[in-house]
């Protein structure tokens, strides 16, 4: 016993690691809820396009990505000084002209390093020592160039990337164009500008054309205010920020020249430096010998002693003075914080129109497949009144044909009545007397028939009853002709009103890209096979109706083109033998029976019966005749097929409904 359970505790704990699906654990935060979302979406269930998957994984990398901050302003106002003060290096090149004519992404990596991405997507990596060469706008070779990023193993590029622009009097309208685009998209502005040239209207004018929708995430920095003295730029600062309050949440005065300098001699920074020549210096070495290694430690170990020693107080106050900490502070207190709510609400915002992007294309696959369902909800009005007229029209001809048959065994009949002839016959009695009994001999009045004379009058001399029976032939099989072609228009009809909606949806494409081409490519292949989906059921059912009539038609086709000669003789021979029985009858009981005189009716009644004529009678004027039940048939039969193929489509539809509710769902908990 005791064995038997642990084969079967074996055996569940092995299914429960083989089936059991694990529980993803997302990272907290944002990159957690993208991932979250980005699994929801790519449910193989949507039949997600390479393209969804691609703008899901920018999301995750917009998310990573360290926030960016815009450096721009007029020209010659010293942005890459500005932009090299911040980072504690002489790194972006400087001069009197608008050097930079592409803009710079400067972001972080584990070495120095410059990449250039062209507008044909190619990229190439390059010395940063190079990047004057490829920054210059005197440089026309360098029209090819999209953008410059820099890399830089510095610890504030770890959560701040910085966006060297062109500026916004670039020589360039497409590099002006592209600064305003910039300047949208990042988290924070840095406006920066002379502080002796700040206020004027050539400014007043640039702001506000570029910069009147970015006041919350723009600070305004007046640089070189070691020109002026501390009431000059006290008395600046406070214009700038009465005048151009509108624009920018702060004003600060700074000295990029003074902060570059006293940054670039801090411990901080020195040390730094020497760890990057350290490391390069290895790695230059590790094919060296050991002894050259220990050489570098031991300048390295050298060096930072008399770093340490270095008296900073003079650095300290030169940064001080050039306020660049304020710069700072405005990024880490207010830019940061702001940045990261508004990344958070517009890549939130990103994901919930990707999710009504996604939403609305399959609503265009539904509005197809409602299309359908209301042209075959719209055509049965239309279709039961061309079945209805195959009855009307049909049932009248069927009834002249009927007064034609008539016509012809009222005709025989008559003829044959007519040639119903007396002649004289005698019979013999015994009668018994007193002297013995004797045969008397008595004449009496008796018929025949001169089927000669019919036959002759009705089929020999002028063939009319023949002709009659083939034009009634002939009017039959041209209304089984007409009645064929009438229930292939019914068909027709269904499939031209099916085919107005076909044609606009066999080409259709997705009109987003990043929607499902697999979703779209089904609802072509839906449309192009209309035929097989819808179609086919409703002209099977219509073959399957003619060819049911076309049996009913054979039979009665059959019935007039049996001998209707001999049908007469057998009439003919019927009457002749009633005669002949009462006759016999008559001689024995003369005063008991008479001989049979056919009367014309009588006559009519046996070539119907001979002819069979109540099923053709039934067939061509019955009320409920063949062609009405052929008709009801089809047209329960067509509702049938109607509401099935209408609810075919609509659980077609209501796979995009469930996927739309689907994506409602993820949406809200976006």
């Amino acid at each position: 016993m005791s064995a038997n359970f642990n084969i079967l505790k074996s055996f569940v704990t092995e299914y429960k690691d083989t089936y059991n699906i694990q529980e993803v654990v997302y990272e907290e935060g944002l990159v957690g809820d993208i991932k979250k979302i980005q699994a929801k979406l790519l449910d193989e269930k949507f039949c997600p396009s390479n393209q969804l998957v691609g703008i899901l994984n920018k999301q995750i990398r917009r998310a990573r990505y360290p926030m960016e901050v815009a450096i721009t302003g007029q020209f010659s106002s010293g942005k890459s000084t500005f932009l090299n003060a911040l980072l504690a290096r002489n790194i972006l090149p400087t001069g009197i002209t608008p050097v930079t004519s592409k803009v710079n992404f400067i972001n972080y990596g584990e070495e120095y390093k410059l990449k250039i991405t062209y507008y044909s997507g190619a990229q190439e990596y390059a010395p940063i020592e190079s990047i004057a060469d490829f920054t210059d706008q005197r440089e026309h070779e360098m029209k090819d160039i999209k953008y410059l990023t820099l890399y830089a193993p510095m610890d504030i590029l770890k959560d701040i990337s910085f966006v060297d622009t062109p500026g916004l009097n670039s020589q360039s309208q497409s590099d002006t164009d592209t600064t305003r685009k910039v300047l949208r998209d990042v988290g924070g502005i840095i406006w920066l500008t002379l502080i002796d040239n700040a206020g004027k209207l050539s400014e007043a004018e640039v702001l506000e054309e570029y910069m009147q929708h970015f006041k919350n995430k723009s600070l305004c920095v007046l640089n070189q205010k070691d020109k002026l003295t501390p009431d000059q730029v006290e008395t600046t600062t406070k214009y700038v920020s009465e005048k151009f309050g509108k624009y920018f949440a702060q004003v600060t005065p700074i000295s990029a020249k003074m902060a570059l300098e006293s940054r670039a001699h801090q411990v901080d920074v020195l040390i730094q430096d020497k760890q990057d020549k350290l490391m390069e210096s290895i790695r230059n070495s590790l094919s060296g010998n050991i002894a050259s290694i220990a050489k570098n430690l031991d300048d390295y170990y050298r060096d930072l002693d008399e770093i340490n020693n270095i008296d900073t107080s003079n650095n300290d106050k030169l940064l001080k003075e050039s306020n660049i900490q304020e710069v700072l502070e405005f990024i880490n207190n207010t830019i940061r914080p702001q940045a990261a709510e508004s990344k958070e609400f517009a890549i939130k915002k990103d994901l919930k129109g990707i999710c009504d992007i996604l939403i609305k294309e399959y609503e265009t696959i539904t509005k197809i497949y409602d299309g359908l369902i209301e042209i075959l909800k719209a055509s049965e009005k239309n279709v039961l009144e061309l079945f209805e007229n195959i009855h009307k029209r049909y049932s009248k001809e069927l009834f002249n044909i009927y007064n034609s048959l008539e016509t012809i065994m009222e005709k025989i009949a008559h003829e044959t009545f007519k040639n119903i002839k007396k002649r004289s016959a005698f019979r013999f009695e015994e009668s018994k007397g007193f002297l013995g009994g004797k045969i008397e001999k008595f004449e009496y009045e008796t018929f025949w028939i001169d089927s000669d004379a019919v036959y002759k009058g009705l089929f020999y001399d002028d063939q009319t009853i023949d002709k009659m029976f083939k034009r009634s032939i002939k009017l039959l099989k041209n209304i089984e002709l007409n009645t064929d072609e009438s229930f292939r228009d019914v068909y027709k009809h269904i499939k031209n009103e099916v085919n107005k909606w076909q044609e606009p949806y066999e080409l259709i494409r997705k009109h987003r890209e990043i929607a499902s081409d697999l979703e779209f490519s089904s609802t072509r292949h839906f449309a192009a096979k209309v035929y097989e989906n819808v179609l086919n059921s409703y002209n099977t059912a219509i073959l399957e109706n003619i060819s049911a009539l076309r049996k009913k038609f054979a039979y009665f086709n059959g019935a007039l083109s049996y001998s209707y000669i001999q049908t007469t003789q057998a009439t003919i021979a019927h009457f002749e033998q009633q005669i002949l029985e009462s006759e016999e009858l008559y001689k024995k009981e003369p005063s008991r029976f008479s001989i049979s005189h056919p009367r014309e009716d009588e006559i009519v009644a046996k070539l119907k019966a001979n002819f069979g004529f109540e099923k053709i009678e039934d067939f061509l004027t019955s009320k409920r005749n063949y062609l009405f039940k052929i008709v009801k048939y089809s047209k329960e039969q067509y509702l049938e097929i109607n509401e099935d193929r209408m609810n075919f489509v609509t659980l077609k539809k209501e796979q995009y409904l469930e996927k739309i509710k689907d994506l409602e769902k993820i949406k809200e908990e976006i």
